[in-house]
């Protein structure tokens, strides 16, 4: 063998060794074993995209740790039952999972197997022994996006017409939905004066775009020229009408301006951090259980993207620096929005 192939060879090993080398232990002895419960399915439900890739990411980082997702379907009925399965199973030492109705379910199953540790973002659930809660500000995020709506109804962009009217069409009804999401979207229209009509239709599921369509185009022959939409697959379509008509959406949870150009405004969860960030200390063994907090935009978990190229070409520049000054207001505290008991 020529010395520089050896050379090469020898570099290569070190590298490997050291790559290896640098993944922590996991605390605990031997492997640990995750699962990741998502209350629905992946392939297209951005939020458990992210909280599935944010717990692999943080898995991989450490050498005795695997991870098995499991997906629940649309069936909420089924989801104490598939989470109790997986509880006494035992395979799991810890479940992550995310949805607001989650933490009481898995209260539930815990008292048949107390010592299963659950972590779950996007709900909040206080004084749990063995369970770590996390929720957003749903209302900041709301407020956000009202906010933006009132400014495009009212302002001179090209698709607007001279009506006050504003849209959003959810899902389904929920209590993080009706006590704080519909409430911070219609704050953040009144923050800027009475005066601007707000409808709001329920497609009755996440997935029936054609229902959403239907309910979209309705909502735009009545006079609404931008639509808030956050309905899960059903979104598209609300897209797919805006493009038909000629009006203005708004996007939740997601970066949603690469979807289509009629998106001129996207609000941002940032649940990959929080799952990585989360899950990176359930394995360090300093996570908190028994805990639940709440975190929006001071905390750094909640954004509005505002550097995409559709926002800046679309959205005029009175209303981007409206926007910005807003930001800039809730992440130093100056304007606080609470969450409520819900």
């Amino acid at each position: 063998m020529k010395k520089s192939t050896l050379l090469i060879l020898m570099a290569v090993s070190t590298f490997l060794f050291m790559s290896c080398g640098n993944k922590q232990e996991a605390a605990g002895d031997g492997k640990l074993s995750l699962a990741v419960f998502v209350p629905g399915v992946l392939a297209g439900s951005p939020t458990y995209e992210m909280m599935d890739k944010g717990v692999r990411k943080a898995a991989s980082e450490f050498d005795n740790v695997s991870v098995k997702t499991i997906e629940g379907g649309y069936n909420q009925g089924e989801w104490l039952s598939q989470v109790t399965a997986l509880a006494a199973s035992k395979e799991y030492d810890i479940i992550f999972t995310s949805n607001p109705s989650l933490p009481e379910l898995c209260a539930e199953a815990q008292k048949s197997y107390p010592d299963q540790k659950f972590v779950i973002w996007d709900g909040y659930r206080e004084n749990q022994p063995n369970m770590a809660t996390m929720r957003f500000n749903d209302r900041e995020l709301a407020f956000l996006l009202g906010h933006l709506a009132r400014q495009i109804t009212q302002g001179q962009m090209p698709l607007a017409n001279p009506d006050q009217k504003i849209g959003l069409i959810v899902g389904q009804e929920y209590p993080v939905m009706n006590g704080a999401i519909i409430p911070g979207f219609k704050q953040g229209v009144l923050a800027l004066g009475e005066g601007t009509e707000v409808d709001i239709r329920v497609v009755g599921n996440w997935y029936d775009a054609g229902k959403a369509t239907e309910l979209a185009n309705s909502m735009f022959d009545s006079g609404v020229d931008v639509i808030l939409t956050i309905a899960g697959g059903a979104n598209q379509g609300v897209v797919a009408a805006a493009k038909e008509r000629g009006k203005y959406v708004l996007w939740y949870n997601t970066d949603g301006y690469s979807i289509d150009s009629h998106i001129v405004g996207s609000g941002l969860l940032l649940a990959d951090k929080a799952a990585y960030e989360w899950t990176k200390k359930a394995l360090e063994g300093t996570l908190e259980y028994n805990k639940a907090i709440t975190v929006g935009v001071k905390e750094g978990y909640i954004d509005f993207i505002s550097d995409n190229k559709n926002y800046i070409k679309q959205v005029s520049p009175e209303i981007q620096q409206a926007q910005s000054q807003l930001m800039d207001r809730l992440k130093k505290g100056e304007l606080t929005l609470s969450m409520p008991k819900l």
